[in-house]
């Protein structure tokens, strides 16, 4: 397979996985719903406004400030895998942008089109293309449904600062296809960051 065809069918078979499994939860899980497929492996429906892992960013401002930066951000993404592309960079290099083009992609289709295509998930499962949809254009909500509880509940030592004693869980975060193949992406490109940024390598040498 060429590079060129390697980076179509990862952008393509991402945004689908996501947006499959976003669009079944959205559609068979009530808000808040859960099923657990191991101790620490868990089907947690939530939505959130902001940013990647539940985080809130600014109400309805940060959230268009997030969208268009991602709208901004994508074509940039796609100019650089060209680039790569042309250079017949390392094939890693190739899969990473194209994953990191993928769950931006993902998550602007959440925000963007959500609002409009579903109605709300409160104490009812949502319907897909409904008449009364929860929200408006650019102000739908990110679907996360991920849960890795490796440690839930437990209680930190009283010896530690302004913490100790509280209740303490790990994996804490919510999130979704888009999010983790962003995460993967990123941790790629710095696996072959040499030949991702090779002038960036050369000049720290100089």
């Amino acid at each position: 397979m060429s590079k060129r065809n390697l980076a179509i069918a990862t952008i393509l078979i991402a945004i689908t996985l996501d947006q499959v499994l976003k669009i079944y939860v959205k559609t068979h899980f009530v808000l808040g719903e859960e099923v657990v497929v191991l101790e620490w492996f868990k089907i947690h429906f939530v939505e959130n406004n902001g940013m990647a892992m539940g985080f809130e960013f600014g109400g309805k401002t940060g959230k268009l400030f997030l969208t268009f930066f991602r709208l901004f951000a994508v074509p940039v993404m796609i100019y650089w895998l060209f680039q790569n592309l042309k250079k017949k960079i390392h094939s890693g290099v190739i899969v990473a942008i194209s994953l990191i083009i993928s769950g931006a992609i993902g998550n602007i289709l959440d925000s963007v089109f959500y609002g409009v295509i579903f109605d709300a998930s409160n104490h009812r499962v949502a319907t897909f293309f409904a008449d009364n949809p929860y929200g408006e254009l650019f102000q739908g909500k990110v679907v996360d449904m991920f849960y890795f509880p490796f440690i839930e509940n437990a209680v930190l030592p009283t010896w530690i600062p302004f913490v100790g004693g509280g209740n303490f869980t790990f994996f804490q975060y919510i999130f979704n296809p888009a999010d983790a193949f962003i995460s993967v992406g990123v941790a790629l490109l710095f696996i072959f960051s040499k030949q991702a940024f090779p002038k960036e390598e050369e000049a720290l040498k100089a």
